[in-house]
């Protein structure tokens, strides 16, 4: 049975608020703490409206795949921002608290009618819960499932995949916190990744709660009902998700299971009529990077084989595509595309190769061929694995690099995990420009296995 006393509930506000509140007030901003309230529909009828910035792909605001450690452009953690997060916070705190006290009497539901999924992953790992969305969906063929979701990221899910309902979520954001624990109660809540989103999960009414075990520090895990240990054998995360709930895996996926995002015109889309090759050289991190060098000469091969280079990137990777391919003829749409036109760009592609990152999840659910550069990421973990089975999806790494030798995913020691969360500064094989984990991909490794898929589409 879980007690809270006056000695460490104290301790846990001071844990996630006073040094924030400290220095907002060094700063004199506590007047942001004021939020409207919020006014209009109900959080579920919410409707996305304008572009979905690339930038959540990566950038300045990434995270790394599998672990939430936030980075600059060059790879380097930021501090995290908890005052930006403090009266989303204490909303969470204050309708949780009263709940986690009536916890011993929760009881396992048979057959939950509406299901909560409480997060905040960036684009990949958002969207490596679909086997789950797609397991939740055979499961409770009836239940209303309510997927929490970064705002940028909702107009993918506008079309209700798995017929799920993409609320908008940034604990930044007071307003969508409060529409959140608005939209409960709920039978089922479901937390992913970070523990933290078990306390929005019983804000928001969620009567029996699932996650992941040993996340730190331990409050984070108090209002879960059920906590499930990482298994002792080596599997793709995504699946790992499905193991939360009871019964057999999902079936393996198909592009026709996820609609596409409304269409809107590409730019340059005059010179797309021939067959192209995306080619996405960004990455949230320096040392997720291939060359530059690598890169020109993918792009000459994949000319040289009939297909026109185009290139994507995020916002302020222009020049560096650039600095790869000044050629005018080969499109750079870096920092020109939406998530939703980025969709079209890659559903029209012969494929894509690009590195470990959130669009190497998106070309996997659209169907198109895709290559990603494995170099400080886990193939296995972030790769295929059981659900995405029949999309084809070629991870290229090294499968014993030495120096991924981090066993941590999402701050949980689990010991088949071999990662790297270093930056280019902490990095133990940087190599003037690149790590050496991606040094080691060679050209003709990734041209082969380029015109290995170009020979089957």
């Amino acid at each position: 049975m879980l007690e809270l006393n006056s000695s460490r509930t104290p301790h846990l506000f001071h844990r996630a608020f006073h040094a924030g509140l400290d220095r907002r007030r060094a700063r004199g901003a506590a007047s942001e703490l004021r939020q409207p309230a919020v006014t209009g529909p109900s959080p579920l009828h919410w409707r996305p409206s304008g572009r979905i910035p690339l930038e959540i792909v990566h950038g300045e605001r990434d995270l790394t795949p599998g672990i939430g450690v936030q980075q600059d452009r060059g790879g380097n953690p930021r501090a995290d921002e908890p005052m930006s997060r403090l009266a989303g916070r204490l909303r969470i705190f204050a309708r949780a608290i009263p709940q986690l006290l009536i916890k011993p009497l929760r009881r396992e539901p048979r057959h939950p009618r509406r299901i909560l999924i409480a997060h905040h992953l960036l684009l990949g790992d958002t969207l490596l819960l679909t086997p789950l969305l797609a397991k939740l969906r055979e499961q409770y063929p009836q239940a209303q499932i309510v997927l929490a979701c970064p705002k940028a990221i909702v107009p993918l899910y506008a079309g209700r995949p798995f017929d799920v309902t993409a609320l908008p979520f940034d604990p930044r954001d007071s307003k969508s916190v409060r529409n959140v624990l608005l939209s409960g109660p709920y039978d089922l809540g479901m937390v992913l990744g970070d523990n933290r989103h078990s306390w929005l999960a019983l804000g928001a009414g969620c009567r029996w709660i699932v996650g992941h075990s040993g996340d730190r520090p331990a409050w984070k895990n108090w209002p879960l009902n059920r906590s499930l240990p990482y298994p002792d054998t080596a599997a793709a995360w995504a699946d790992l998700a499905t193991e939360l709930i009871d019964g057999p895996p999902p079936r393996a996926y198909r592009p026709a299971d996820w609609s596409a995002p409304q269409y809107a015109a590409l730019p340059e889309a005059s010179l797309l009529t021939k067959p192209y090759v995306v080619l996405h050289p960004g990455a949230s991190t320096s040392v997720k990077r291939w060359p530059n060098a690598r890169w020109r000469e993918l792009a000459q091969r994949v000319e040289a084989l009939g297909y026109l280079p185009v290139w994507t990137g995020g916002p302020g990777e222009a020049e560096l595509i650039r600095a790869i391919d000044p050629d005018p003829h080969h499109p750079n749409l870096a920092a020109r595309l939406g998530l939703g036109e980025l969709w079209h760009l890659f559903a029209g592609a012969q494929a894509v190769v690009c590195p470990d990152t959130g669009v190497a999840h998106l070309g996997r659910l659209i169907g198109v061929p895709t290559l990603a550069l494995f170099g400080p990421g886990n193939a296995l973990i972030h790769g295929a694995g059981r659900y995405w089975r029949e999309v084809p999806f070629v991870p290229i790494t090294i499968a014993d690099m030495p120096c991924r030798d981090q066993p941590f995913i999402f701050r949980r020691e689990v010991a088949w995990v071999r990662r790297c969360d270093r930056n280019e500064t902490t990095c133990v094989a940087w190599r003037g420009d690149h790590a050496d984990c991606m040094g080691r991909l060679s050209v003709e490794s990734v041209y082969n296995a380029l015109q290995n898929v170009l020979v089957k589409v």
